[in-house]
């Protein structure tokens, strides 16, 4: 990997037009991973040799379009960069924009009615038709315990044997989901750092971008509840499959505790290294309360270009994170 220097919040944020406005990468171009269960292929991406290695992936809920979109964009831009470009001497994107064709596919009736895809959704045509995995079926929990795991998915498989190519340890990991509704982002991050500078940064950059963009935080205290532990109005730790495991053992249902595997979050730590892991949370639809059960009529649909730029804001966080952690590692002399 190159020495460039890391790069900064402001100019990885200004791209955000640029992505917003470029052709999503083909569907049928980038590297064939693997096959869903399905049986509909998993293609992935990567550009770059920069110094920070940096994973993101979207689609494990089925239920979530809006990561999946952003990616696409990214890879696109990412895609038709002149090799100088600082985005690709900065970084080394592994990039896989969906992981779940199989829920999207079934999903179609609202994430692409008409066959196109809408700049904002229909809360009526979701409460209809959307359709989301059971636990312990579900993407993000579902990765190999290990190399003989054949119970995994083999959408998981075939990730967690993509990610091993690296031959080393990511920089930052992040999950692009979304949630039906909410009173705006909610960020959930890495435990690890919590404390660290960096993290108290990357949480100051998320509230003056949402601000900007005219929105407030998602405020909710779950005690702890499947590893989501509340560090601020809008900001909670990311959960974990053991702490997913224990609330389904506590509710009597050991059957559905016994299916949860590690996260993409646990599973790229795994690989090495101290990698930030983020998981985004934006709503498709805004509500006036935090937990109620809202009703078709009371769902305003947020703009998906309002809630890419959102995503984005949250991955050009990590990523500054991520590069400050790196120098700040290698002015100690400690490994990066």
């Amino acid at each position: 990997m190159s020495g460039a220097p890391s790069p900064s919040f402001d100019a990885l944020e200004g791209r955000f037009e640029e992505i917003w406005t470029c052709d999503p990468v083909d569907e049928e171009a980038g590297e064939e991973i693997g096959r869903s269960r399905e049986g509909r292929p998993l293609r992935a991406f990567r550009f770059g040799n920069g110094p920070l290695r940096v994973s993101l992936l979207a689609g494990c809920h089925a239920d979530e379009p809006v990561g999946p979109r952003l990616l696409r964009r990214l890879a696109g831009h990412l895609a038709d960069l002149p090799a100088r470009d600082p985005f690709l001497a900065a970084a080394e994107w592994w990039i896989l924009p969906h992981v779940n064709p199989d829920g999207a596919a079934r999903n179609g009736a609202w994430q692409r009615p008409d066959g196109a895809e809408p700049d904002a959704y229909d809360p009526g045509l979701y409460v209809r038709h959307a359709e989301r995995e059971a636990p312990g079926d579900d993407i993000e929990f579902g990765f190999p315990r290990g190399p003989g795991d054949r119970g995994a998915r083999p959408e998981n498989r075939a990730a967690w044997r993509w990610w091993r190519e690296a031959e080393g340890p990511f920089a930052l990991h992040a999950s692009l989901h979304g949630m039906a509704t909410g009173t705006g982002p909610w960020y959930l991050v890495e435990p690890g750092w919590l404390g660290r500078p960096e993290l108290e940064r990357l949480l100051g950059r998320c509230r003056a971008s949402a601000s900007h963009a005219g929105y407030g935080l998602h405020d909710v205290e779950r005690v702890g509840e499947k590893g989501f532990h509340r560090i601020d109005r809008g900001f909670a730790t990311r959960p974990d499959h053991v702490s997913m495991r224990e609330h389904f053992l506590a509710a009597g249902d050991p059957e559905t505790a016994a299916r949860f595997r590690p996260s993409s979050m646990e599973t790229v730590r795994a690989l090495g290294g101290d990698p930030l892991t983020l998981v985004s949370e934006v709503p498709l639809f805004l509500v006036p309360e935090a937990g109620a059960e809202p009703r078709a009529g009371e769902m305003e649909p947020v703009p998906v270009v309002d809630q890419m730029r959102l995503q984005w804001a949250f991955v050009c966080a990590g990523l500054e994170a991520a590069g400050r952690r790196r120098e700040a590692a290698g002015a100690a002399g400690a490994p990066t």
